[in-house]
C-alpha cells in the first residue's frame, strides 16, 4: 500500500472516530475507565407488596447508604413483581445533603442506553447507563424517580430502616429540596454500582430480618451489614470490599413468605451482583418457627431439610466462584406469642447449628448463635442485646455481631 493511500485510510479512521465521540458520549465515558471494574455498593432486594404504594405522576427520591466509594455511579430499577409496564420519566443521583435535600452542584442525570427515559416490562428490570460523580464511601446518596403515570409501587423492598420521600405530583428530580409523604420501604430501587479500583469487591449477606437490621434504629445504619463495611472500611487491606445487604424480613430457605425463597431468588440477589467473591449465608430460624405460628403444617420442615438448603446454597455459589461462610441460627425464645418458640424448634435449631459449625461444609463460620445468646439462658437473647422483642438484636447487639466477624476472611489473599 502507498504511503498516499495509507494517509487517506488514517484520516477516514480519524474522522469515524471524532464522528462516534460526537454521536455516543454515553459509550465514551464507559470506555475511558482504566483499571476497575463496576462493583454494587448498596442493595435491597425486591419482594411484592401487600400494600401497593400508589404514586400519581409524583418523584420518589430514596436516600442509599453506601459502602464502598467510586467515581462513576449506576443504578437498578426492578419491576419485578409489577402486573403491568412502569414508565420512568426522569431519573437522577445526587449526595444527598439530609432529609430530601441534596448537595448542591451534585445532581447528576441518569440515561438509559442514552435516553433519559425508559419503560420497565412487568416482570424485568433495567439498568441505567454510568454517571460521574465521585461517590465516597460510607456516605449517602439520594436517588430521584420520577413517574409521571399513575403507578401501583408493587415491587419494594419492605422495611428498610430509611426514610425516604414521595413529592407532590410532578418532576421534582432536578429540585434541591422538596415536601411530602415518607416511606420507610424502598421502591423499585434494588441496587446502585460504582466503577471501583481493580481490587474491590462485594460480600452479599443472605439473610431474614436480623440481616435486614429489623432491631436497629432506622435512618442511622446501624445494621450488622453497615457497621461490618465500616470496619471494613478502617483497614487498608479490606476497604475494597463492599457489603451488600441482601436480607429479607421473614425470608425463608424453603419456602416463599415474605418474599422469594432464599433458594429461589439466590442468583438475583446475591450470585450475580457485580464484583461479588463472598456469600454469608444466615437464614433457617423462619423455616422452623413460620409454620406454626402462620398455620401453615404443609411447610413445617425437619432440620436435614434446613441443611439441605444450606448445601444446595453452598454448591451453587461455589460454582460462581464465591467463598461462601455459614453465620449460626441466633437463639429467639422467648418471643410474645403463645407457643412461639417450643422444645421441638430449639432441637431443630441446635442441629442446624451443629451442622454450621463442624461439619465443615463452609469455607469458615461465622458464630452469631455464641455473640447473642445468653449465657444464663442460652435459648434466650443476652438482654444488654435485646430489642425488646426478645427475637432482634437492638444497636448493641448488631455492633457485636459485626465486631465478631474476622476481616482476615475478607483480605484479597485470605492470608
Amino acid at each position: 500500500m502507498g504511503s498516499s493511500s495509507r494517509r487517506s485510510l488514517t484520516r477516514a479512521a480519524i474522522s469515524l472516530t471524532a464522528a462516534v465521540l460526537l454521536v455516543c458520549p454515553a459509550a465514551v465515558e464507559t470506555e475511558s475507565h482504566h483499571g476497575g471494574g463496576w462493583v454494587g455498593t448498596w442493595t435491597a432486594s425486591p419482594q411484592p407488596a401487600s400494600s401497593p404504594l400508589p404514586i400519581n405522576g409524583q418523584t420518589l427520591r430514596q436516600i442509599v447508604h453506601t459502602s464502598i466509594g467510586g467515581d462513576s455511579v449506576r443504578i437498578r430499577l426492578s419491576n419485578a413483581y409489577g402486573g403491568e409496564d412502569v414508565v420512568v420519566g426522569a431519573a437522577r443521583v445526587a449526595l444527598s445533603a439530609g432529609g430530601a435535600a441534596i448537595v448542591e452542584g451534585t445532581n447528576r442525570v441518569l440515561r438509559f442506553s442514552g435516553s433519559p427515559t425508559i419503560t420497565i416490562s412487568a416482570g424485568t428490570f433495567v439498568v441505567s447507563d454510568p454517571v460521574r460523580l465521585r461517590m465516597p464511601a460510607l456516605g449517602d446518596l439520594a436517588v430521584s424517580i420520577y413517574l409521571p403515570g399513575n403507578v401501583a409501587a408493587t415491587t419494594r423492598h419492605d422495611a428498610g430502616l430509611q426514610t425516604n420521600y414521595l413529592s407532590a405530583p410532578g418532576d421534582f428530580t432536578g429540585t434541591a429540596d422538596f415536601a411530602g409523604t415518607t416511606t420507610r420501604s424502598f421502591h423499585f430501587l434494588t441496587t446502585v454500582e460504582v466503577w471501583a479500583p481493580e481490587r474491590a469487591a462485594a460480600i452479599v449477606t443472605l439473610g431474614e430480618s436480623v440481616t435486614n437490621g429489623f432491631g436497629s434504629t432506622p435512618d442511622t445504619n446501624q445494621r450488622w451489614t453497615n457497621l461490618l463495611a465500616e470496619r471494613l472500611q478502617s483497614h487498608p487491606r479490606t476497604s475494597g470490599m463492599a457489603v451488600l445487604n441482601a436480607g429479607i424480613g421473614g425470608n425463608r430457605i424453603l419456602h416463599d413468605i415474605v418474599g422469594p425463597s432464599g433458594l429461589s431468588r439466590l442468583d438475583r440477589d446475591a450470585l450475580v451482583q457485580s464484583g461479588a467473591t463472598h456469600l454469608i449465608v444466615s437464614p433457617g430460624s423462619t423455616d422452623i418457627l413460620l409454620p406454626d405460628l402462620l398455620g401453615l403444617p404443609a411447610q413445617n420442615v425437619g432440620a436435614d431439610q434446613i441443611i439441605q438448603g444450606h448445601q444446595q446454597i453452598i454448591t451453587r455459589a461455589r460454582a460462581m466462584g464465591l467463598r461462601v461462610y455459614g453465620a449460626t441460627l441466633p437463639p429467639v425464645d422467648g418471643f410474645p406469642f403463645p407457643g412461639f418458640w417450643t422444645a421441638p424448634m430449639e432441637e431443630k435449631r441446635q442441629l442446624v447449628n451443629r451442622f454450621i459449625r463442624t461439619r465443615g461444609a463452609y469455607d469458615a463460620v461465622i458464630d452469631f448463635d455464641a455473640v447473642l445468646r445468653d449465657p444464663a439462658q442460652p435459648t434466650r437473647l443476652r438482654p444488654d442485646y435485646d430489642s425488646g422483642d426478645h427475637v432482634h438484636p437492638n444497636d448493641l447487639g448488631h455492633r457485636a455481631l459485626a465486631d465478631a466477624i474476622d476481616l482476615k476472611l475478607f483480605r484479597p489473599d485470605n492470608d
